[in-house]
């Protein structure tokens, strides 16, 4: 379970991004969402410990992890899949998944994964990391390697972003997948009324505040009347 306790990140010129986050994470799915400059990204930073907060306490099944280090939050069960996609030159896709798994895995193994987002894994297995892949195959070959993880807490950015070739089934299908081997929570920042639709909890952040939190039942229909008012801006830069 992740308990955020009154969590605050400022600005060097002391602007609130986030404001005296209080939230609680134990569920299969929770779907995290708001308007852009909301502070999604941001808190999902913190969280794993890219930023640190200006204030506030993180428990990580009720170890308190907030002045851990990325490499020690991953150590207990932390994973992140960035809105934008790392590249890793000099590094194979079969690399990254085993590297990930944390064990030695067969090329069958690691195909396994790739097949699972779409991707056929004769023409990947072995290509590197690099500027030759598209953001879509990266970001499919990103989920791939946190599948292999199968950490306890699993943090998604905008997973939908860059697979228009691949359906959100298939992508709904690779979370409860993903649940079905970690019996851990996924966490995901999402737009889309398909990914909150699985979603047994959604938070809505506005102006870097807790704004709402409940069951989809409780929270997803305010969202789409909201939405049919408002054009939805695809992407996030927070």
């Amino acid at each position: 379970m992740l308990e955020l306790k009154n969590i605050s990140c400022k600005t060097e010129e002391g602007k609130y991004i986030l404001k005296n986050i209080n939230l609680t994470i134990s569920e299969r799915f929770v779907a995290i969402t708001g308007p852009n400059g909301s502070g999604k990204s941001t808190l999902a930073k913190i969280i794993t410990g890219i930023m640190a907060p200006s204030g506030g306490q993180i428990l990580l099944d009720g170890e308190d992890i907030t002045g851990m280090s990325i490499t020690e939050r991953a150590q207990r069960g932390v994973s992140f899949a960035f809105q934008q996609p790392v590249r890793f030159k000099g590094l194979t896709v079969r690399d990254l998944i085993t590297l990930a798994a944390g064990k030695k895995l067969s090329v069958s193994a690691a195909c396994d994964y790739l097949s699972e987002v779409g991707l056929c894994a004769r023409e990947y297995i072995n290509r590197e990391l690099n500027g030759s892949l598209s953001g879509g195959e990266l970001k499919r070959i990103e989920i791939a390697m946190i599948n292999a993880r199968g950490t306890k807490l699993t943090i998604f950015d905008e997973p939908e972003a860059g697979i228009d070739l691949w359906s959100f089934n298939s992508l709904i299908k690779v979370f409860e997948n993903m649940y079905d081997r970690t019996k851990g929570s996924i966490v995901i920042i999402s737009h889309q009324e398909r990914i909150l639709d699985i979603a047994d909890k959604i938070i809505v952040l506005k102006d870097g505040e807790v704004e709402k939190v409940g069951t989809k039942e409780e929270i997803l229909p305010s969202i789409l009347t909201a939405s049919v008012s408002c054009p939805k801006i695809e992407g996030s830069n927070e």
